[in-house]
């Protein structure tokens, strides 16, 4: 396969009622176990550059890496811009090659919103690069991005059509309980705001935050409109989680192979657990 934009693997997401996984990369290991997890389910992909990851592994080094492993793989993959920060920041990737953004006006106005997200499908669209927005914030710590969660709203379905109307958005992110991070209870997410927001809106929905979401409510979700789900938070678990076992029974151990090898494949088990509760396995010849 090759690479793709985000739009292209939504639309037939929605129409087959299942969801992309959309996962985080933070380094190499992690970005290897994505693409093996992909493919080992048959399933198209999205990997993300968050703003950590960005600002820790610096934006040509993650470009590279993803869109070679976006060209050699075997399954359709997005590169995609996760929380984009600002119009300046858009550029760059899109420059970078990356085939989809997400500009995150969240916390704007909602007219400043409208105003930033159409001008970035305006710089995007032209180039075949997707674009997703966010209306509505999600509790949480997304790397940089702090949302206290009594501070969090929830998306209103009336104003989520009408952003989507101004501002022709490819897919959008909606708050509907989810936080970024650690959950400290079980969350609950609030269905029938969702299915009213699927009602008035056309666009593929996203869910952020979706680490540590119940299983059956992430079947929910899906079934009520969500097509993109994120997951960051349960992979750096289980790839720290790994590497601290490793070490714990090694701890002469130098090679950072040895450490780092098995965390990754520990990443692609997750992965693929996500690919298959959402899903998408089987369904890359789709696209």
């Amino acid at each position: 396969m090759t690479l793709v934009n985000l739009a292209a693997i939504l639309k037939h997401a929605q129409i087959g009622g299942w969801a992309v996984g959309a996962f985080n990369c933070n380094n190499l290991e992690i970005l290897q176990a994505i693409i093996r997890a992909a493919e080992a389910e048959v399933s198209p992909v999205v990997v993300q550059a968050s703003q950590g990851a960005i600002k820790y592994a610096e934006l040509n080094y993650i470009a590279v890496l993803a869109l070679e492993a976006a060209r050699s793989a075997s399954v359709p993959v997005a590169v995609h811009l996760d929380h984009g920060t600002s119009f300046e920041q858009v550029v760059r990737c899109v420059r970078a090659g990356f085939s989809s953004v997400m500009i995150d006006g969240s916390h704007l106005p909602l007219e400043e919103n409208v105003a930033l997200t159409r001008r970035v499908v305006q710089l995007a669209r032209p180039v075949d690069v997707s674009v997703e927005a966010e209306l509505g914030r999600i509790g949480g710590t997304e790397d940089d991005i702090t949302v206290d969660e009594r501070e969090a709203f929830f998306t209103e379905p009336d104003e989520a059509a009408y952003f989507v109307e101004s501002t022709a958005v490819d897919a959008l992110a909606v708050a509907i309980g989810t936080a970024h991070g650690r959950y400290r209870g079980t969350p609950r997410l609030d269905f029938e705001r969702l299915s009213r927001i699927r009602a008035r809106v056309a666009v593929p929905l996203v869910l952020h935050g979706s680490s540590g979401v119940p299983a059956d409510a992430v079947r929910e979700a899906i079934s009520r409109g969500v097509c993109k789900v994120n997951i960051d938070t349960d992979i750096r678990q289980a790839f720290t989680g790994k590497i601290r076992e490793v070490l714990a029974g090694a701890p002469a151990e130098i090679d950072p192979r040895k450490v780092l090898g098995p965390a990754r494949e520990t990443a692609v088990d997750v992965i693929c657990e996500k690919i298959r509760l959402f899903g998408g396995s089987s369904h890359a010849k789709d696209v």
